[in-house]
């Protein structure tokens, strides 16, 4: 079973999904990452592939994948840094990336690769449902790997259940229609957008994302869905750590947990 089922048939609330840069800060921190992240508690780990044009990061994500690629990552390094990690941690682990890299790589060169090192799932913001469902569908679930597809305020309902039903693994709920970034409170018009959704009874978990930065953000976001994504406030956290070869990475986790 794939690790991402596994996790929502024995937990269906406050799944916390953290998003990190592969190679940032430091080209090497990869792995030390996920297995930190793991140890304190964090339900799946979603892994940045560093691109040139990251159309959905905002500003904290495209500095720091720049930085990773000054620092030499490519995904031919990423998945050599890969290679061992499920004899460290059997948390659910996801790529997060473009299509375009995909192709750059060889569609079917990554998605083997994907497989060899136990990624359980892809989220490609850019891939067209279209495209997948013609296209990919059939080799990722040959694969064992979940392809995760975003939905927005803006998302018709039609296009949201057919998403539902060709998908896998949850939904991504993007909290608002702008690119990625950490805000303190969740408005009264994203809480309509997330009620809608819930009301709509979607087969898939649904996890919360853009904006999710603290407690109070994830407490509200786990009011309406199974979780939450939390991706520029670690980054921000890392970043201000970065002289730490654990980057505190507890006292994050437990500040996103717990009330301070």
């Amino acid at each position: 079973m794939n690790r991402i089922d596994h996790l929502f048939e024995r937990k269906q609330d406050h799944i916390l999904n953290i998003y990190f840069t592969a190679g940032f800060p430091h080209l090497d921190d990869t792995s030390h990452i996920i297995t930190s992240l793991a140890e304190n508690g964090v339900d799946i780990i979603e892994i940045g592939m560093p691109y040139s044009d990251p159309m959905a990061d905002g500003p904290t994500i495209q500095e720091s994948g720049s930085m990773a690629l000054k620092n030499g990552m490519t995904l031919s390094v990423l998945f050599e840094q890969l290679s061992d990690i499920r004899s460290k941690t059997q948390v659910p682990l996801l790529l997060m990336g473009y299509l375009n890299q995909m192709m750059q790589y060889g569609v079917d060169r990554f998605i083997e690769d994907c497989s060899s090192v136990g990624i359980d799932g892809l989220i490609i913001p850019d891939m067209p449902i279209d495209v997948y469902e013609l296209e990919l569908k059939g080799k990722l679930e040959s694969a064992g790997l979940h392809a995760i597809f975003l939905i927005t305020p803006q998302t018709s309902e039609t296009r949201v259940k057919k998403i539902d039903r060709l998908a896998g693994g949850f939904i991504y709920m993007v909290s608002n229609s702008s690119i990625t970034g950490a805000k303190r409170e969740i408005s009264p018009a994203q809480i309509d957008y997330f009620e809608r959704i819930r009301d709509l009874d979607l087969a898939n978990p649904r996890l919360i994302g853009f904006g999710i930065s603290n407690h109070q953000t994830f407490e509200e976001a786990c009011q309406y869905a199974n979780g939450a994504i939390i991706g520029s406030a670690f980054i921000k956290h890392v970043a201000s750590h970065a002289d730490q070869t654990d980057y505190s990475i507890l006292e994050f986790v437990e500040q996103i947990r717990s009330e301070a």
